[in-house]
């Protein structure tokens, strides 16, 4: 796929300390709760992979009705084809993601197995995945075809006690699952910060056009992308007509807990060194960088602007860092749509 030639790039290049409407603060002490500010940006992002199951099971029943009003009146039949359609639609293009805590994104097989175990059952890996297991080996089935069965008969025997599989109760589900992921994501905070803020700009342009602009699909891997010793924290594939990756989304996150003197310089020599390395050998990968500082140069900030395709400046030290504020946010989904429409090219190296 050939890039475009550039058009005109707003600035990305933000500023950012946490507006005090963002903080709660009583008696002059800070009682903000921004974990569960990300938490639920996150958990909102499953909407739309809980939209397209909806459809499925309304194409697969005939029934122009809700997600709950079919689980909780369709037979056990009906909603056992549906599960399988769900799971039938692996490689399929323009299904949205679910993500995990971290904001990494499951299989589509693993996608349909976890949101359908959060309906009706807790710990669906560690106590109930064992117990497929053992009914498959025991039966001689599938995996798959049995993760259809179980789920499915969990629904019917439990709907009742559930009384709604709603958007706004599930939604409260995953909440509380992503919490308990992102817990056991240790030393990766600030990765886990930003790919949740990569998710949500996916699935918000996905949200609104129901494909990936000019691609395929997306993948979000789990770990770092290394390029000649160099590492880049969060990426994103960018995947053609026959689901191979074409271009990449790197983007690296530098932190820094003191303010100026030499280490401010060997800060931004780090820097310089991940964006000529990725530059030089990565030519048709975007390149984000995420910098989170205090008191950091202006000046090379706006050097920096002019050399990577995104920029965004959190002006706090590492251990305020939390969450990408709205406007931050925002400033990202306008990038990510940028891309996706092909509306910018990565920038060429110096």
């Amino acid at each position: 796929m050939d890039a475009p030639a550039r058009s005109k790039r707003r600035c990305a290049c933000v500023q950012c300390n946490m507006p005090e409407s963002d903080l709660l603060i009583i008696a002059g002490v800070d009682i903000s709760h921004m974990r569960l500010v990300d938490l639920t940006r996150l958990a909102d992002q499953a909407r739309p992979f809980y939209e397209w199951v909806e459809s499925n099971f309304q194409a697969s029943t005939g029934k122009n009705l809700t997600l709950n009003d079919l689980l909780m009146t369709c037979t056990v039949a009906e909603i056992e084809t549906a599960i399988s359609l769900c799971y039938q639609a692996q490689g399929n293009a323009d299904i949205p993601f679910l993500f995990d805590g971290g904001g990494r994104t499951y299989s589509h097989q693993k996608a349909c197995y976890y949101l359908f175990s959060w309906l009706i059952r807790d710990a669906p890996q560690q106590r109930l995945s064992p117990l497929v297991q053992r009914i498959a080996k025991v039966s001689g089935k599938r995996r798959l075809e049995v993760e259809v069965e179980v789920l499915t008969a969990l629904i019917v025997q439990y709907r009742a006690n559930v009384k709604t599989f709603s958007w706004a109760a599930v939604r409260e589900v995953i909440i509380d699952r992503l919490e308990g992921s992102r817990r056991s994501i240790r030393g990766h905070e600030k990765e886990a910060i930003v790919r949740t803020a990569l998710a949500v700009a996916i699935q918000s342009y996905f949200e609104r056009h129901k494909k990936y602009g000019v691609y395929r699909g997306i993948e979000i891997p789990d770990k770092q992308v290394i390029i000649h010793n160099e590492s880049y924290d969060v990426s994103a594939n960018l995947l053609d007509e026959q689901g191979e990756a074409i271009r990449r989304i790197l983007i690296a996150i530098k932190t820094r807990e003191t303010e100026g003197g030499g280490h401010s310089h060997l800060f931004s020599r780090d820097i310089l060194s991940a964006i000529n390395t990725a530059r030089a050998a990565s030519p048709q990968d975007y390149l984000v960088v995420v910098i989170v500082a205090q008191n950091w140069s202006r000046r090379e900030a706006d050097n920096l602007h002019e050399m990577v395709d995104h920029l965004i400046l959190f002006e706090m030290s590492p251990g305020e860092f939390k969450t990408f504020d709205n406007v931050t946010q925002n400033d990202f989904n306008k990038f990510i749509e940028s891309v996706f429409d092909q509306a910018v090219s990565p920038r060429p190296g110096r």
